[in-house]
């Protein structure tokens, strides 16, 4: 591991214990190169070595992988095991229970909000309750390639239902339950689903969150726009007293107690649709990202099997949310595919004390934990008291995802959870992409320049792939056009991530963070247009330009510039209304830490918001560099009169 910030490159080594690097799946970088080497120079022997460990109704006839990255020769695609046929649920469960005899061993331990609620759920008793919800769906007309909308907490109710989905041949469209009632009606508007799998509500700390009113919401604008009817099954447990339409909602406990435990699994093509996650474009719709089943199922597998280094007595923990793709790749799939046992947490890292996170480690032995930095940065607030209480021995390897982090927080991390003897696995994944780095194998990173052209050694640029590998996102789901000018118009021949990358003389790359305009707050990407687009909606606002600014918690935060109309006053009232109508738009994620009076604008002639000028200004830094393009000038100087005094 190589941490930034130090001083001597001595300092900046960190070595594995040698008890874990001896029993590792790739105990060095040797045996790492040797790998990696294999994977990009016979990509068809390598990945039909790892194919081979998973139930194929029908092999592949063709190459394991083909593809077109240039747009000039033609559309985009990608296609992996062509030929073949499978079902991922069969994979992750029946295989496991049928035929590696792991149905007793628990897959779940099911740690909700509060410590009093918990269950363990062995992969037996998984595919049973798969099996009654896939019957479910099948009974209220869901079938091969019909889309399912789930908006759920993290119950065990939503492992079961998406991998009801993938055992169906449904394709789950899963919306984070903090998404509000019109990001949750555009996600299931674009992707057309059927079916809407809710819950009534959901305790998050204190806080109780009505997601069936949510819901109902959202199905009301949903008719709206589209005049036709949305199916409605709810998740009904005692927390809130809920408005109930007989003509469309049903509840899960009554359908679900009256069908088998027995269900066959549908088989499926390799490149069949396996599900559609949505993440924020810089248009201010979000995309539809696509994946496809056989290459998913493939490449979480093994991602969770060697960044993790998966051993068969491990107990992980990732602390993500199932509604982004960490949650997909390494809580469902990778986790299942590799027959592991996993935590399912519901709670927040303080709820009800500081130490959750440490407690529930604790209690259930936790060797492998996977968490934000933004978490890790909130929980350093605390001190060390909270941690010291509990024992902490059991765990042997540490992780990090969703955005950099920061080298005060990566040592906390280390030196305190760790105890300096965890290995830190530091990933990078995208929801379209899911990778980490060092590349991992089968992955072909490379840097350009602006002009498109290769830059080797130390070099700093824009983060690129020459090829694919299986669990790259197979298009933009109803716009391959935008799928095309978003990955791969601007270099052709690349896939681009739309993410600086520098890479520096022992190979290893750092991930600057998003070139485009997008704002990674708290581990989630935030589309910068969607938040204008939800400023500028209200009555007061004639334009509004949104930029990040560093969080000592979150990462970043979002700080807003808003020209108010003729007429109206800037004053609390008016910044009160505009963070409650993004909550409501968007959700409370993308809640504006702060909102500016901007009278003006800083532009170029052509019309165009200078944003570096407008990142500069809300950090109160006074170098702005060139500014020979700025139509006027003279805005600067009044923005910085009117910067919010909280973010100086």
């Amino acid at each position: 591991m190589v941490v930034p910030g130090s001083q001597h490159i001595e300092d900046k080594m960190y070595h594995p214990p040698e008890g874990l690097q001896k029993d590792a799946h790739v105990p060095d970088f040797n045996c790492y190169l040797e790998l990696y080497k294999k994977s990009i120079e016979e990509p068809d022997v390598f990945w039909k070595e790892v194919a081979s460990d998973f139930y194929w109704k029908k092999p592949p006839t063709g190459q394991i992988l083909q593809y077109n990255f240039d747009v000039t020769k033609g559309n985009i695609y990608v296609k992996c095991m062509e030929g073949a046929t499978t079902n991922m649920c069969y994979n992750v469960l029946d295989r496991n229970v049928k035929d590696k005899n792991l149905g007793e061993r628990v897959a779940f331990y099911w740690e909700g909000n509060s410590p009093d609620h918990h269950e363990a759920i062995t992969y037996g008793q998984l595919l049973g309750q798969v099996c009654r919800c896939s019957n479910t769906l099948k009974q209220m007309g869901v079938r091969k390639g019909d889309r399912v909308a789930i908006y759920l907490p993290m119950i065990p109710e939503l492992v079961y239902t998406m991998l009801a989905c993938t055992r169906i041949g449904a394709v789950h469209s899963i919306v984070f339950a903090g998404f509000s009632a019109e990001s949750l009606c555009e996600r299931i508007m674009d992707s057309q689903c059927s079916i809407l799998v809710t819950a009534d509500g959901v305790y998050r700390g204190e806080k109780l969150i009505n997601l069936k009113q949510i819901a109902d919401e959202a199905l009301e604008k949903c008719r709206e726009k589209s005049q036709s009817s949305v199916n409605l099954t709810p998740v009904v447990f005692p927390v809130v007293q809920t408005p109930w339409d007989a003509a469309c909602d049903v509840c899960w406990e009554e359908v679900m107690g009256q069908v088998s435990e027995q269900c066959e699994p549908e088989w499926l093509d390799a490149e069949d649709p396996l599900f559609i996650l949505y993440t924020s474009g810089s248009t201010g719709k979000p995309k539809g990202v696509l994946h496809t089943v056989a290459g998913y199922l493939l490449y979480t597998s093994l991602t969770f099997k060697y960044v993790f280094d998966h051993q068969p007595d491990d107990v992980y923990w990732c602390t993500a949310d199932i509604g982004w793709i960490t949650g997909h790749s390494y809580i469902t799939y990778g986790p299942l595919a590799n027959g592991a046992t996993s935590v399912l947490f519901e709670g927040i890292p303080v709820h009800p004390h500081v130490g959750r996170f440490w407690e529930v480690i604790e209690k259930y032995r936790v060797t492998k934990f996977y968490t934000a930095p933004t978490a890790i940065r909130l929980l350093m607030k605390y001190g060390l008291d909270p941690v010291q209480k509990y024992d902490l021995s059991s765990l042997r390897i540490l992780g990090t995802v969703g955005e950099p982090i920061n080298p005060e927080a990566w040592h906390w991390y280390h030196e305190v959870i760790g105890q300096k003897r965890c290995p830190v696995v530091d990933t990078f994944w995208q929801t379209e992409t899911v990778r980490d780095t060092f590349p991992f194998f089968g992955v072909e990173p490379t840097i350009l320049n602006e002009h498109g052209e290769e830059l080797e050694g130390e070099a700093e640029g824009y983060l690129v792939f020459r090829r694919p590998w299986p669990g790259i996102m197979r298009t933009v789901y109803g716009n391959q056009e935008r799928f095309e000018s978003t990955y791969f118009k601007k270099f052709p021949g690349f896939y681009v991530t739309g993410d600086g990358c520098r890479r520096d003389k022992d190979g290893y790359y750092w991930i600057a963070g998003r070139i485009d305009d997008m704002i990674n707050v708290s581990g989630h990407l935030l589309s910068t247009a969607e938040v204008e687009a939800s400023l500028t909606d209200h009555g007061a606002v004639a334009e509004a330009a949104v930029v990040s600014r560093p969080h000592a918690v979150k990462g970043e935060c979002l700080y807003c510039f808003v020209t108010l109309k003729d007429c109206r006053e800037f004053n609390r009232t008016l910044v009160d209304e505009l963070k409650r109508q993004v909550r409501e738009k968007i959700g409370p994620i993308a809640t504006p830490d702060f909102i500016q009076n901007a009278p003006g604008l800083p532009k170029t002639r052509s019309g165009k918001i200078m944003r570096r000028v407008l990142r500069q200004i809300a950090r109160n830094e006074k170098d702005l560099g060139d500014l020979s393009t700025m139509a006027d000038p003279k805005v600067v100087e009044v923005l910085f009169n009117h910067r919010c005094e909280t973010a100086s």
